[in-house]
């Protein structure tokens, strides 16, 4: 008989948004993963500030679109009331300001409400490991976002120039590089790269230090920048 002890606990969700009917999806949803379970669900901010203190889920999924106040808005309350929970913006909102926004202020993530319902209980899994995670579809509005209005810290805006002279990405560094430029997680690039996700977690290392970064955030932005044509 299997220990229970070695079974390891669910990864704890928190659910954020004003429309009832979507959060019950949600939670049927999310609910269909074994290892994902749904502890509590808020309508407003002021609800979820009342809760999440008392709950201390893993993982936040916050709506931008809320009574009151934005969701982004709400994001340093949250992280006040639950400095452990990671943050993950789920929203229907595709403008890139909203996503430089929540960034900026401390969310893991930023995820469309279009997504799919095993890529977002992978994204939940992710950003419980402090992994970012956004949808590629908001990819190029991240690089725009960066180019265009800033970020409070200097490092946060990756430029060629970083990388450090006499070390260049190897050529497999360079795959890596790619991969993650498209959201791919660890486990992805290393299905498509036929190679072990420990190696990947190594070459991703190598590559953030390589080029002066600090999260693999970053380094999409330093790759799809480099990617665009010089006028």
């Amino acid at each position: 008989m299997q220990d229970a002890a070695a079974i390891p606990a669910p990864i704890t969700l928190f659910l954020i948004d004003d429309h009832t009917l979507l959060r019950r999806g949600l939670v049927a949803l999310l609910g269909q993963h074994a290892d994902l379970q749904v502890v509590g669900e808020a309508g407003d901010a002021g609800e979820a500030l009342r809760l999440v203190p008392l709950l201390r889920p893993q993982v936040i999924l916050l709506d931008n679109h809320l009574p009151g106040v934005r969701g982004v808005d709400a994001i340093a309350g949250l992280r006040e009331a639950s400095p452990d929970s990671r943050i993950v913006m789920l929203t229907v909102s595709e403008d890139g300001a909203d996503l430089a926004a929540a960034l900026q202020r401390g969310a893991q993530g930023y995820l469309l409400k279009t997504i799919d319902g095993d890529l977002l209980a992978e994204a939940a899994r992710r950003a419980a490991r402090g992994e970012p995670v956004v949808s590629r579809e908001m990819m190029g509005k991240l690089v725009a976002a960066f180019q265009t209005q800033g970020t409070p810290d200097p490092a946060a805006a990756p430029a060629p120039a970083a990388e450090e002279p006499g070390t260049p990405l190897s050529p497999r560094e360079e795959e890596v590089l790619r991969e993650i430029a498209r959201g791919a997680s660890n486990k992805e690039i290393a299905r498509t790269l036929d190679i072990a996700e420990t190696t990947v977690k190594i070459h991703v290392q190598h590559i953030l230090r390589k080029l002066g970064l600090s999260s693999r955030v970053q380094a999409a932005v330093y790759a799809s920048d480099r990617q665009r044509p010089v006028e």
